[in-house]
């Protein structure tokens, strides 16, 4: 997995994150697949019990830091 830092935001158009995962090798993608799965169960053990989920409605509060 080749590992860079990108400052562009063309580099985060689902394009590119797409061209970006299918460069990696089946290994890699498996191990991705692998952690964002443990990610998931950690932080909401209970996910795969859950049925019918439903999207959240209401706003949301986008923070970011400024510079100063």
């Amino acid at each position: 997995m080749l590992k860079t830092i990108s400052h562009s935001r063309t580099d985060e158009s689902a394009e590119s994150k797409a061209r970006w995962f299918q460069s990696l090798s089946l290994e890699e993608r498996m191990d991705m697949l692998c952690f964002f799965t443990d990610l998931i169960l950690t932080n909401n053990p209970k996910i795969g019990e859950k049925k019918n989920a439903q999207p959240t409605w209401g706003s949301f509060q986008v923070l970011s830091k400024t510079s100063s």
